[in-house]
């Protein structure tokens, strides 16, 4: 197992050892002799050690020290607007190594305080599908790596990430796994755990690696159906669902024919149509329909829940309301390039600037978009995520591959979002009247975190989990990449009229972003293993 200085020590049972540390915490006395509202905003000619915030909306966010007065706690939040998904409610949040210590009203000093002004403040994002720094063929190379990924998640309220180890064919798990941790150490900002990502089920990987790597905290996977260095076939994926049923495992399942693909594409290539647009021909919804069902089948056949990663389009969400009304485990995810992005943006002429918006499953059109809206409304989507893909446009290792204009079939897969997942999505979807506030943060933080082993740690505002906040600005601007803070030299989203933006971001207790500046501390971010999935009951027996 992999060790690391930054790891915590309880990852033999992550859940065992978080609910020991949150008793130490309640039974850690808190002095309150010297309760009181919070105090006015201070000024600099009068207050030692304090800074104020001037946000664009003209509330004032102040934080500080409070050298004159024995502190309660290191950090307070005052007069917040709390989000979880089930609840919104007023309170001040005390904040004690880290972890959320108390909520109520009026709490004790804090050594740090912040005045939220009554904004919104929800859990820190989980963004539980992102590529950072994955191993790629030359000359292809991924824009972000930990350092720089994260400081984009952290300026864009996502302070856990869960990025991919990944195996190649002829290579082990072990070997991915280590290879991402040298990858990762001493780089990141936020905290970070690992999927697994098998594509060479050999038998000693089925019978003793993915069981024991499950059992040290790599309690996720994701396998392909596509993709001709990663697909598996069925019996394959036989076998390694078998795996995660065997040991509690969560299977992430990328859903697309590459069959019928392959068919599609040599057809178009014949007729010499290659330009960026045509990506989209070559993998139709219903090679995304046909996927999902045989991935369903299979996850029936072997009685293992799945969950069906990136979503795109209304033939693959009909294929999972089948299933959930057949009494199936099918969870979902979906990404905001399915709301916000068409067919059209890969292009409607042979021009090459399309390429900066090739991804897979593709975007479909303008009608597409409501269907998933209304699935992120009622439920089906389990799971919001960015799935940042970050390749460069205008680089040779990026979307011209060798410095080339290359057919569709060549150009790198994915698009940068890590940044602006939980922005688009709150403008939009919450101050757009689409989803409720809850929902929202269901979908971002506290889902993520339970089918991913780190609820309650992570996910909510409760006492015992870490301080991972956001509080939020709503305020108009139109969104350009000169906002952001990834390396890539684009935003698919440049244009898009937001309303609103992470104000702050608070990570573990520490301020990572100020509305204004990102305050970077590189190695900030912990290694988390990860516990059993907690979106549905754990099975008593197999």
């Amino acid at each position: 197992m992999f060790n690391d200085s930054n790891v915590d020590d309880h990852v033999d049972n992550p859940v065992e050892a978080w609910l020991d540390s949150l008793a130490r915490l309640l039974l850690k006395p808190v002095r309150t002799q010297h309760r009181r509202q919070a105090s006015p905003i201070p000024s600099p000619s009068n207050v030692n050690n304090h800074v104020s915030i001037n946000h664009h909306h003209h509330a004032r966010v102040w934080c500080g020290k409070r050298p004159e007065m024995s502190a309660a706690f290191d950090l307070v939040v005052r007069r917040a607007r709390v989000a979880t998904a089930s609840d919104c409610f007023d309170a001040d949040i005390g904040v004690t190594g880290g972890r959320i210590a108390q909520l109520g009203i009026g709490l004790a000093p804090g050594a740090r305080e912040i005045d939220a002004a009554h904004r919104v403040v929800t859990p820190g994002g989980v963004d539980a599908h992102c590529h950072l720094d994955q191993p790629m063929a030359p000359p292809m190379r991924m824009a972000d790596d930990f350092d720089t990924g994260t400081r984009a998640a952290a300026c864009g309220g996502t302070t856990t990430v869960i990025p991919f180890a990944a195996q190649y064919k002829g290579g082990t798990l072990r070997d991915a796994v280590a290879d991402y941790h040298r990858r990762a150490e001493g780089k990141a900002h936020v905290d970070y755990a690992f999927h697994l990502i098998v594509s060479d089920p050999t038998p000693a990987v089925l019978a003793d690696e993915l069981p024991a790597l499950i059992a040290e905290g790599y309690t996720s996977f994701k396998v392909y159906m596509t993709y001709d260095d990663l697909k598996l076939d069925d019996g394959q994926m036989l076998d390694v669902l078998a795996v995660a049923r065997a040991h509690g495992a969560m299977a992430m399942i990328h859903a697309e024919n590459a069959d019928a693909i392959e068919w599609l594409t040599r057809r178009l290539e014949a007729a010499g149509r290659t330009a960026p647009r045509f990506h989209a021909a070559s993998r139709p919804m219903l090679v995304e329909r046909e996927a999902t069902h045989r991935a369903i089948a299979l996850a029936e056949l072997v009685d293992v829940p799945i969950l069906i990663v990136h979503v795109s389009g209304r033939e693959a969400v009909e294929q999972i309301r089948w299933a959930r009304g057949h009494g199936l485990s099918v969870f979902a995810e979906t990404c905001p390039q399915y709301l916000f992005l068409t067919a059209a943006d890969l292009g409607v002429d042979d021009s090459y600037q399309g390429a900066r918006c090739v991804c897979s499953p593709p975007p479909r059109d303008k009608a597409n978009q409501q269907v998933i809206w209304d699935g992120l409304a009622d439920g089906l989507f389990t799971v919001f995520s960015s799935d940042h893909a970050p390749f460069r446009y205008d680089a040779p290792e990026g979307k011209k591959p060798g410095g080339q204009e290359v057919a569709f079939r060549h150009i790198p897969n994915g698009i940068p979002g890590i940044e602006t997942r939980l922005a688009l999505l709150y403008s939009e979807g919450v101050l757009g009247g689409r989803i409720t506030l809850e929902k929202f943060v269901e979908l971002t933080s506290t889902n993520p975190a339970k089918a991913y082993g780190l609820h309650p740690r992570k996910g909510t505002i409760a006492i015992g989990s870490d301080a991972d906040l956001v509080i939020w600005d709503e305020r108009e601007f139109v969104l350009s990449n000169e906002h952001l803070h990834h390396a890539v030299d684009y935003t698919p989203y440049a244009g898009q009229t937001l309303r609103a933006w992470p104000g702050m971001t608070i990570a573990g207790g520490e301020v990572v972003w100020d509305g204004k500046e990102f305050h970077p501390r590189a190695g900030r971010g912990r290694f988390l293993p990860c516990g059993a999935p907690t979106l549905r009951p754990r099975r008593t027996s197999l």
